[in-house]
């Protein structure tokens, strides 16, 4: 129903899109615990809410970010789109958050064609809407009719149909598409035999259904009825759907791995091929040289080799589908005794990821543009299966973030400290003095105490003229960042490294930690180190490298 009287239809544009975003964010966390229920195929592991629920958060945040330190001016709406894409590709989980993913690529495409409109018509809509289903379709292997590719078509369909009548009106296309979908939605345990006999819908085309209602109500202002989890259709209060009595398949494969991958698209050509060949459920989405993929099979190993061969895979995730599930019905696995303490850190570099894992952290690798959503964290913290996690987020704007995680965790019964480490720096130190034996209140105290005592500044290089705490620098300077702000500006890494040194020393110090990226020179640490030898008496400096993905330089004085 109209929210507040008569709704004025609304344009697609970046605003939109931001709100969109947040919506389906809201609504895939209403129905999460449901689709996660009816989650019957491809593979009856209970997570396609979940996966969803990931992917989605992942959009919202590259969205939000494009808005950063813009408003009250706003992105186009081709940048909207494309970030909406990116963060889902980047963060897409599972077999359907990765078939969503490439839905919302598809609609980037033809709402990021047009640079120089800042929104959206009704048929511009249905436009995208058709292309995501066509997108979607090419992106999965081997598709099947009765699920989400089955829901996206029905909704292309009828958008399609409903926009040469809607006079520019979004909103209607958005309402023709969701109905359009919920038809589909219902008509798929026929088509489907395995949800025919556990008498749910496909769970990933529910989990659409609920992404294109929010679209109805930006566009339109008009609150949607979700449709009930169960086969027989209508509009119905949801309730969770319990379907553990799906016919197992023992001949299965054993492993989910999905990586993001770094290839050109001859690479990516032959992966498919050989991947095909190797398991099933393979999906791969993406394009302009980052791809996401997707892959069930029996040799996890095989999947991640053939990665390499096409070109850079990271963030790869393996999952052996556990008790209970379609795989391994009648298997018996007793469970994996719980750790008392672990270690949950984000890190910006292979290098840093090495060296915290080597400290005996649960390492979440991060890279510059694509922070780490909540639930990257609470899957890292099941990673440490430990009873007391210490988390570590090492980058301020990921406070929330972490936080959000750590609740998540304490109510499926971990107990959870959260350091708020800014930087990496300060999370070596917090290593530096971890005690697992001790109680973990006091180790968590003397934790905080040392990330506290450690000063860190970085060495960036400015991509575009801007305005800073220190003055106005040029695309290309090299700046010195201490604590979070622009202290100096420089135009030698060498030079600058050492005055960022000079400053942060002259209120004293013991220690220094240095990080070199992979873009410097192992002689930069060399001379930075003699710099501190000659000009600050009885201070050590350890140096590390970061390796790929790190920033130029870390610096923590303790």
């Amino acid at each position: 129903m109209p929210l507040g009287g008569e709704q004025v239809p609304q344009n697609l544009d970046a605003v939109a899109v931001r709100a969109w975003c947040g919506l389906a964010l809201d609504a895939l966390g209403r129905a999460r615990e449901e689709i996660d229920a009816i989650n019957v195929y491809p593979v009856a592991d209970g997570d396609t809410g979940t996966n969803l629920y990931l992917t989605v958060e992942s959009a919202s945040q590259a969205v939000d970010a494009v808005f950063t330190g813009l408003e009250p001016a706003r992105p186009s709406l081709a940048e909207a789109a494309r970030a909406m894409a990116h963060g889902a590709l980047i963060g897409a989980r599972g077999n359907s958050g990765t078939i969503l993913s490439q839905l919302l690529r598809g609609m980037a495409q033809v709402l990021g064609a047009d640079r120089d409109t800042d929104h959206a018509d009704s048929r511009a809509l249905a436009l995208a809407l058709g292309r995501a289903a066509e997108s979607a379709y090419q992106a999965v292997a081997h598709p099947v009719e009765g699920t989400v590719l089955t829901v996206a078509a029905a909704a292309a369909d009828a958008a399609s149909a409903a926009a040469s009548g809607a006079d520019g009106d979004c909103g209607a296309v958005a309402r023709a598409a969701y109905d359009g979908a919920c038809r589909a939605l219902d008509a798929t345990p026929e088509q489907l035999a395995v949800l025919g006999r556990a008498g749910v819908v496909d769970a990933g085309g529910r989990g659409l259904v609920a992404v294109l209602g929010a679209l109805v109500e930006v566009l339109s202002g008009e609150t949607v009825l979700l449709k009930t989890a169960s086969a027989s259709g209508g509009h119905a209060r949801v309730e969770p759907i319990e379907c553990q009595d799906a016919p197992a398949d023992a001949t299965a494969p054993a492993f989910e791995v999905i990586y993001l991958l770094e290839a050109d698209d001859t690479a990516v050509a032959r992966l498919r091929t050989r991947l095909d060949g190797l398991g099933d459920s393979l999906v791969v989405v993406g394009g302009d040289g980052l791809w996401n993929v997707h892959v069930h099979v029996d040799d996890a190993g095989a999947a991640v080799e053939a990665g390499v061969e096409a070109g850079r895979p990271h963030r790869i995730r393996i999952t052996h589908f556990g008790v209970g599930d379609a795989h391994t019905a009648g298997a018996v696995q007793p469970p994996r005794e719980r750790a008392q303490r672990g270690i949950v850190a984000v890190v910006p570099g292979e290098g840093l990821a090495g060296l915290y894992a080597d400290a005996g952290a649960t390492t979440v690798p991060t890279r510059p543009g694509e922070p780490p959503a909540s639930g990257e964290l609470v899957d890292a913290i099941r990673r440490a299966h430990a009873r007391e996690v210490v988390l570590l987020p090492n980058d301020a704007e990921l406070r929330h973030t972490a936080a959000a995680a750590a609740e998540q965790a304490r109510t499926e019964g971990v107990r959870v400290a959260l350091i708020p480490t800014r930087s990496a720096v300060q999370g070596i130190a917090a290593l530096a003095v971890h005690e697992p034996d001790r109680r973990f209140d006091e180790d968590v105290v003397a934790m905080t105490s040392a990330a506290g005592a450690t000063r860190y500044a970085e060495l960036a290089v400015a991509e575009r003229q801007s305005w800073t705490m220190a003055g106005i620098c040029q695309a290309g300077d090299v700046l010195g960042l201490i604590d979070g702000d622009v202290a100096l500006i420089g135009d030698d890494t060498t030079r600058t490294a050492c005055s960022v040194l000079d400053r942060m020393l002259a209120a004293g110090g013991e220690m220094v930690t240095l990080v070199l990226g992979d873009d410097v020179p192992d002689s930069l640490g060399d001379d930075l180190e003699k710099h501190v030898r000659e000009a600050h008496l009885a201070v050590d400096t350890v140096v590390y490298r970061g390796g790929r993905q790190s920033a130029l330089l870390l610096i923590g004085v303790e």
